[in-house]
């Protein structure tokens, strides 16, 4: 079922959320839900508070990236052989992560949202990361993730952490951003997904 997705403004998107367990009421319905909204957005990755429910649960699949690089059809390949393997077939599920470390030097990327359609910012961030989390079957991980995997990983516990991309620009990029902020939030923009709008 694809879900709206809510929009930037929404109290939701700035809660810490919960942890759950395996118990969780419809968790396994949730879960393919999500990948069918975040599919319908034609994004790589959703995070529950996206959908109104502020627990810390996101899931990733990062197999549109290497279907942009495709459709650009440009001659310099954006990702190496390696890169494109993992991002083709890097598909999780992600319940109750931990961030336990991040290294490296930090990273531009240019970065988006489902949350905030229409705007992409340069973010920083450290190119590797460390993880504890249960995937759907509630096993445990303690995993390390590199490059794009470890960027979109990072985005998406910002999430669970009531954190915003837009949170990780400066402060005068924030202040020109913000009309076009607040017209997202009063559902002032054309999307071609389902959104729910905060302040419409």
């Amino acid at each position: 079922m694809i879900l709206p997705i809510v929009a930037y403004g929404d109290s939701v998107l700035r809660k810490t959320g919960d942890e759950i367990n395996k118990d969780y009421p419809g968790l396994k319905d949730i879960i393919v839900n999500m990948f069918d909204t975040m599919h319908n957005a034609a994004g790589v990755g959703l995070a529950a508070p996206q959908i109104g429910k502020s627990i810390r649960l996101f899931v990733i699949e990062t197999k549109p990236f290497i279907e942009r690089d495709e459709e650009e059809e440009e001659d310099d390949d954006e990702f190496s052989p390696e890169e494109r393997k993992q991002l083709e077939h890097f598909k999780k599920v992600f319940i109750n992560a931990k961030i336990v470390e991040e290294e490296g030097e930090e990273w531009k990327y240019n970065e988006g949202c489902l949350s905030i359609p229409k705007i992409r910012e340069d973010v920083f961030r450290k190119p590797k990361v460390r993880i504890h989390y249960y995937d759907e079957h509630f096993t445990f991980f303690d995993e390390t993730f590199t490059g794009l995997v470890a960027r979109v990983i990072q985005h998406e516990y910002d999430h669970i952490e009531g954190k915003l991309f837009t949170d990780r620009i400066s402060p005068l990029r924030r202040r020109l951003l913000q009309g076009r902020l607040n017209d997202i939030s009063k559902g002032k923009i054309k999307i071609a997904y389902r959104m729910k709008f905060p302040n419409k």
